[in-house]
């Protein structure tokens, strides 16, 4: 099959790995791969790593040819070669089987492609940013206080932090997140020095806690458009901010170009990061999401594929994190308006660049957003900018802020 796996070192490699160690714990099963009809594989015991395939309803199976076997266990691996659900997602050749138990493989995601990881040599080490490690004391930029909100006839106490001066730019978080993905940005003087950065975080996100008036733990949450697009429009105003710059990422990165559409009056220009006319998609295909018997460490992990490898690991891993510690309604909720709810294939088109600047942004490493779909709407929308960023996935302003400073920088400067 011309890949050679020591297989009897990878279980060893496993059991002295403390990330496979927690990923692992409790599983009873095992992890096969095969490779142009040969299997090989690790059976689980108790979260114990032991050579040979295993049996039974605990046990995962992914196939494909040694080709693409040799992709995905190179150092670096190319473009959705970096993780398995990337490449199966993507079409980019591996196919994978669920256990007799069908939530195992969700259970223990996190464990199944940190084994893999382990199969590939070591790769080159990626720097922090310079001064991200700070002096005992240091105190960051960014400044965080409270402001209410009338949504839909409840009173919504929102959280947000702003650093720097100028021209205000209004950052929306991702799926599932909160606004401390910003928090590289705040630290970045040739930025600040010129805009004034306010992070937000959505309702039932974050340190913004739900309405206290609302039975909302009673209620199943989706997030709908127009009341994703009323929260911008209305902090703009109540925070008297002077034809702002709306910039989001994945989820925001729609909804930019969605108030492009709807609110060109108060925005002088939107930036979407890892945005698209459409993503589609089935939300009923995304339950293992939100499961009483899976954990959010499988959103986690999910999440660190959508990254390039090439970004530093600790900033992949607190992207990650930051998955792992939110409300687990709130990731499949959002994609309601991610999957479902937006659409402007019809309407792109509308969008006047006259009135408001729309500019592009999209991750070389993202199977979600991916760029072919950023640059096909742009050139849906007439006088637009885009530009595929290298080196970066989905999370580009926390995975890997250097990289994508260099890229904003140019759109900033273009809207000042």
């Amino acid at each position: 099959m011309g890949i050679e796996v020591d297989i009897d070192n990878w279980a060893q490699q496993c059991n002295e790995d403390g990330e496979f160690a927690a990923a692992a714990r409790h599983w009873q099963g095992g992890i096969t791969l095969e490779i142009d009809g040969e299997e090989l594989g690790l059976t689980i015991v108790d979260g114990q790593a032991q050579a040979g395939v295993a049996t039974g309803s605990g046990v995962v199976k992914y196939s494909g040819n040694a080709e693409v076997w040799q992709e995905m266990l190179r150092a670096t691996p190319a473009r959705f070669h970096n993780d398995l659900m990337a490449n199966v997602s993507a079409g980019g050749g591996l196919r994978f089987e669920r256990a007799e138990n069908s939530v195992v493989h969700a259970q223990y995601y996190p464990a199944i492609m940190r084994a893999v990881e382990l199969l590939r040599p070591k790769g080159e080490d990626y720097p922090l940013r310079a001064g991200d490690v700070s002096a005992h004391g240091q105190i960051d930029m960014p400044v965080g206080r409270y402001v209410h909100l009338d949504l839909n006839g409840f009173d919504h106490r929102i959280y947000f932090e702003e650093a720097g001066e100028g021209i205000p730019v209004m950052m929306q978080h991702t799926a599932g997140c909160h606004g401390s993905q910003w928090r590289h940005l705040f630290e970045m003087p040739e930025i600040t020095s010129r805009f004034r950065l306010i992070a937000y975080d959505l309702p039932c996100h974050g340190k913004s806690i739900p309405p206290v008036e609302k039975d909302w733990w009673e209620q199943t949450y989706n997030l709908e458009g127009e009341f994703l697009r009323s929260i911008p429009v209305k902090l703009a105003e109540v925070l008297q901010l002077d034809e702002p710059i709306f910039m989001g990422c994945s989820v925001g990165g729609l909804l930019a170009l969605d108030l492009a559409l709807r609110h060109p009056d108060v925005f002088r220009a939107v930036i979407s990061v890892e945005g698209a006319l459409s993503i589609g998609g089935s939300l009923e295909a995304l339950g293992d999401l939100w499961h009483p018997q899976i954990g959010n460490e499988y959103k986690a992990r999910l999440m660190d594929g959508l990254m390039s490898p090439t970004s530093p690991k600790a900033y992949r891993k607190e992207t990650s994190f930051v998955y792992a510690s939110g409300w687990p309604p709130a990731f499949i909720g959002d994609l309601y308006y991610y999957v479902k709810d937006y659409d402007l294939s019809d309407q792109a088109h509308e969008i006047d660049t006259n009135q408001v600047g729309v500019h592009i942004l999209s991750g070389e490493y993202d199977y979600s957003g991916k760029s072919e779909l950023g640059k096909a709407a742009s050139d849906a929308i007439k006088g637009s900018s885009w530009a595929e960023m290298k080196g970066v996935g989905h999370f580009p302003m926390s995975e890997n802020p250097e990289a994508f400073k260099r890229y904003l920088l140019p759109v900033l400067d273009r809207i000042a």
